[in-house]
């Protein structure tokens, strides 16, 4: 036999099994551009959004924001920034300080001080509620279409006919056409890349017949847990005014209690004024055929020169998603047999652009991300690894990178907080604003699973090139992490070990602080990032930390009853046991998100999956449930239970036209299902240390045809 004509065929057979890296190209754009998104109708839920990750814009049908109010309780037409954010006065003088409670869970003497909910007295319940409200996240503003009927009524949403609309995603490009009154209207919507800026163009003859304006109104914050973008009550409130204009531009001012922030617009030909308080209108010339307008958003009056209308924005627009898109990893699943091929695919192409818009700042996001607050807009930063993981595994560390600035900046209130509860090192603030100020909770105080994630991102930079400048730069945030850890640990002398808790909520919201102990997953989390803190010592040419050795060493084991691995060790009665089949089953992170701990029994763990996967309340789970379920799955080598965990009919696994993961009415929108989900699928694609196969994740029984390229491997 010729043995070159068998390589030959040794290697084709290889090129076209099932989850092979076949050795082509892939052609992203066409994989990009069959996932564009198309609206054909009304859908309160099929809003579409553009920016560039500091600053987002979401637009309805015509390409604007048009008719908010219909959108209100679908995925809301935000404009917001990183940089918005804005305070209510506080009249009553509250202080920080009276919403501090202290505890000593572990009767060792202790006054730590966390700053929780407090309903009594009522002083302290008010500071506690200004305090979680304030600072806020801003809407910036509503920038629409005023649209006429030709008898003169301004025209409702419904009176939109024979709507066509699509976002390309290959050039961040919403094209949007619509009939009124059987005149065509077509706008084109892009985001500028270096500034919070948008331009757009219309063409229609409704121009020459006077029958479209372009208005941009102020809301005021709602200073409730949404704030959807439509809230015109209490004029009185703020100050809103024109602070400049010439024959082509305009200055607006929009004063409120806490901040002054400014918008500039140019526009082609035409008058602009304001109409009514808060609201102000472009009147295009009537001689013209097509108009253009852009409008910039800044907290100070320097606006950037004039960079151009809408051809600059979307030049802009197009090179930096050209760049994107060509950059890092890419998976195209072109040719699979199995269904649910190309919709995971479409979830994986849509979850990219949604993120790059919405979390490619200097902070981590939050969990609705620049569309409409939830939290009063505020980032939790035990989600920050569901938003920024994958960015390093997709290889594109950048962006993740930048994320982390944050962490800088509220270091030092990370290391007063620790303080303040009498442990040495950097505690992590879990619900803040961009400058890590802490915010009341009876929850968020006591988690803890938060605390490792930085050592988790750090460390996947420095794997991506092992520079030792990564080590330099993030040095000194992880070790003041990871001498917090173990700090924390509490050392039981009857048992000869250390403990995580009591004062402990562990990521499965549903026990209480003053009753937990040893949560798994955050044992196992614990044990990794302690450990991974120790290498980093060891890179650094430093010496191990004796007490860091300790705590790994004595660390509690990871409780189990009836070969499965519980939630808690505290959960053991029938009552806490029921009660653990509910709310986010972290339980399975301890081999999901972390990597296999000397601690963890895979035996057990797959005991615990087909537990939890038989018998938890899947109705009551997070978009984030389904991947990290996922990801356990692969690494106990079941890839066909972890493309199922992908594919659970549960509502919050709902990924709609636009991606985003919908959760209820409450969350329309949920950020951290679309970076899961692109977690998920780099872990099952290239694997993690030690996984041998390649494309682990998914099954080798032909039904996947895979090409792939650029991806990272977990840890």
């Amino acid at each position: 036999m010729d043995l070159r004509w068998l390589c030959g065929l040794l290697m084709m057979c290889s090129a076209f099994s099932s989850g092979a890296q076949q050795p082509v190209n892939i052609n992203r754009k066409a994989v990009v551009q069959r996932h564009n998104v198309e609206n054909t109708g009304l859908d309160s839920l099929g809003a579409l959004t553009v920016g560039n990750g500091a600053f987002a814009y979401t637009a309805d049908v015509t390409g604007m924001q048009s008719f908010p109010e219909y959108y209100r309780n679908g995925v809301s037409l935000g404009t917001q920034s990183e940089w918005g954010w804005n305070r209510f006065p506080n009249k009553e003088k509250y202080a920080f300080a009276e919403t501090l409670t202290a505890y000593d869970f572990n009767n060792e003497g202790r006054h730590a001080l966390y700053s929780v909910q407090q309903k009594e007295p009522a002083r302290n319940n008010g500071a506690s509620e200004y305090f979680r409200v304030n600072p806020h996240r801003l809407q910036l503003g509503n920038i629409g279409l005023e649209l006429y009927l030709k008898n003169g009524r301004r025209a409702a949403i419904q009176d939109l006919k024979q709507i066509r609309q699509q976002l390309d995603l290959w050039t961040g490009i919403i094209t949007s056409e619509f009939t009124v009154d059987g005149d065509v209207v077509k706008v084109f919507t892009a985001a500028f890349q270096r500034s919070d800026k948008i331009g757009v163009r219309i063409i229609s003859p409704l121009i020459r017949q006077k029958r479209v304006k372009v208005f941009i109104r102020y809301p005021y914050p709602t200073g409730t847990f949404l704030d959807d973008a439509v809230n015109y009550q209490d004029p009185q409130q703020h100050r809103s005014a024109i602070v400049s204009q010439t024959g082509r531009s305009a200055v607006l001012d929009h004063q409120l209690s806490g901040t002054t922030y400014f918008t500039c617009l140019n526009y082609s030909q035409g008058r602009f004024h304001e109409a009514a308080k808060h609201y102000f209108v472009y009147e295009p010339s009537p001689g013209l055929e097509q108009f253009d307008v852009t409008v910039a958003f800044a907290a100070n009056d320097h606006f950037l020169p004039d960079q151009g209308f809408y051809a600059a924005a979307a030049a802009e627009s197009t090179k930096e998603w050209l760049r994107f898109w060509k950059s890092g990893a890419a998976v195209d699943f072109d040719g699979s047999t199995d269904p649910r091929a190309f919709e995971l695919e479409r979830r994986i192409v849509l979850s990219q652009y949604l993120t790059k818009v919405q979390c490619g700042g200097s902070s981590p996001p939050q969990e609705t991300g620049l569309t409409f607050n939830s939290w009063y807009g505020k980032p939790h930063t035990e989600m920050h690894w569901w938003h920024g993981v994958h960015y390093a595994l997709w290889g594109r560390p950048a962006i993740l990178e930048k994320q982390l600035d944050y962490y800088f900046r509220s270091y030092e209130k990370a290391r007063l907080l620790a303080r303040r509860q009498g442990y040495k090192g950097a505690r992590w603030i879990k619900m803040s604003d961009n400058s890590g100020n802490e915010s009341p909770s009876s929850v968020a105080a006591f988690l803890i699973w938060e605390q490792p994630h930085l050592i988790y991102m750090a460390e996947l930079l420095y794997r991506n090139g092992k520079d030792k400048k990564v080590l330099d730069k993030y040095k000194e945030l992880v070790f003041a992490t990871a001498e917090f850890m173990a700090d924390f640990a509490f050392y039981d002398k009857e048992q000869d070990r250390y403990n995580l808790g009591k004062g402990v909520i562990p990521a499965q919201e549903v026990f209480k602080a003053a009753e937990t102990m040893n949560p798994t997953y955050e044992l196992a989390y614990w044990d990794w990032a302690l450990r991974t803190a120790q290498q980093w010592k060891e890179r650094l040419g430093e010496p191990r930390v004796s007490k860091w050795d300790d705590v790994i060493h004595k660390l509690a084991p990871l409780p189990v009853q009836g070969n499965v691995y519980l939630a808690t060790e505290s959960a053991t009665d029938s009552y806490t046991f029921a009660k653990w089949m509910t709310d986010h089953p972290s339980v399975l992170g301890a081999l999901g998100m972390v990597p296999g701990s000397p601690k963890l029994d895979p035996e057990i763990m797959k005991n615990t999956l087909d537990t939890v996967w038989a018998k938890w309340s899947w109705k009551d789970t997070w978009g984030w449930d389904f991947p990290m379920t996922a990801m356990t799955a692969a690494r106990l080598r079941l890839p066909g239970k972890a493309l199922d965990a992908l594919f659970m009919n549960i509502r919050t696994n709902t990924y709609l036209k636009n991606g985003h993961n919908y959760q209820d009415n409450r969350l329309r929108i949920y950020l951290p299902g679309n970076g899961g989900i692109l977690t998920a699928v780099a872990m099952m694609l290239e694997g993690w240390d030690g996984s041998g196969t390649d494309a682990p994740g998914f099954p080798h029984d032909g039904t996947w045809k895979i090409k792939k390229e650029g991806f990272k491997k977990m840890p």
